[in-house]
């Protein structure tokens, strides 16, 4: 898909502001109140933790920059390298830590997988494109200790919600580097910024337009993707739907093996919970990718 294509048919200069504001806002579709599902993930992941220390399974945490949330928590089965999903949290790049992400891992690790939950410097102490660029030095560190960890390097799924599927987009498809990932788990993404220039939701982040282009992994040039599972919620805004819709036709059209999925009774938070659960639709299809890998 050619630069500017992906903008145009999300037809989004059609929306007066404030429609584009709430289009763009995620909790417009949950009545505002985003309480419930935080607390959820932070009760989720401290669940998920205290499973692991139970289970005798030993959380790391390693560093890959100087600054406290320049780290990564990594928790492994045993024995032998074990395919290892990467999750990178959401929160419009200015919210949340790894300290709610861990949610995922108790189900991914009953299936013999390791999981990883990558913090990041949030905005506005970092900028955008220094976010993106700790995210790639996480992923630089985890491949390099791939071997001690008794992670099997080939197997390394990239996973990430909303602001996260954007970091996991960049990282994964970034065409300075010759690294790609086995596979990407993209989930209620953002992969063209423009959108946000001019919108309360780019207070923080102070995106200019040049900036918001070099920063939108709809407008890379996409060399050899990796496969890719491109899912959202049903019950979310029509632009956040079309942004996935489009990205996952980009990933076809640059040769990925890409699978599309609307996620039934699922909002844009919510999705997240069903991630590591293979009894979910959801959780079912990210077992198969990783099994593919």
């Amino acid at each position: 898909m050619s630069e500017g294509t992906f903008s145009d048919q999300l037809d989004w200069r059609s929306l007066s502001d404030t429609a584009r504001e709430r289009e763009y806002s995620p909790s417009s579709c949950v009545g505002g109140d985003l309480q419930p599902f935080l607390t959820e993930y932070s009760e989720g992941s401290a669940t998920s933790r205290s499973w692991c220390r139970h289970q005798g399974f030993e959380l790391q945490t390693l560093s890959y920059g100087a600054l406290d949330s320049q780290s990564v928590d990594v928790v492994t089965p045993g024995g032998a390298p074990a395919p290892l999903v990467v999750f990178i949290h959401g929160g419009y790049w200015q919210e949340l830590s790894k300290l709610d992400s861990f949610g995922p891992a108790q189900g991914l690790l009953s299936r013999g997988v390791a999981y990883a939950a990558v913090d990041y410097t949030l905005a506005p102490s970092a900028t955008l494109e220094e976010i993106i660029a700790e995210c790639r030095q996480a992923l630089a560190m985890i491949r390099e200790a791939a071997d001690d960890l008794g992670i099997d390097a080939q197997r390394i799924v990239v996973a990430g919600s909303s602001a996260g599927a954007h970091l996991t987009a960049m990282v994964s498809l970034d065409p300075t580097i010759s690294w790609r990932p086995a596979a990407m788990v993209l989930l209620s993404g953002i992969y063209e910024l423009e959108p946000l220039v001019g919108t309360p939701m780019n207070n923080a982040l102070d995106l200019d337009l040049e900036t918001a282009h070099r920063s939108s992994p709809a407008r890379l040039r996409i060399t050899s993707p990796p496969s890719a599972l491109v899912a959202w919620g049903a019950d979310e805004t029509d632009q956040f739907k079309r942004q996935s819709r489009l990205f996952a036709q980009s990933l076809q059209s640059a040769g990925a093996k890409t699978i599309e999925h609307e996620v039934a009774g699922r909002n844009h938070f919510d999705i997240l919970t069903d991630l590591g659960r293979e009894a979910s639709e959801l959780g079912a299809a990210v077992h198969r990718l990783i099994e593919s890998t």
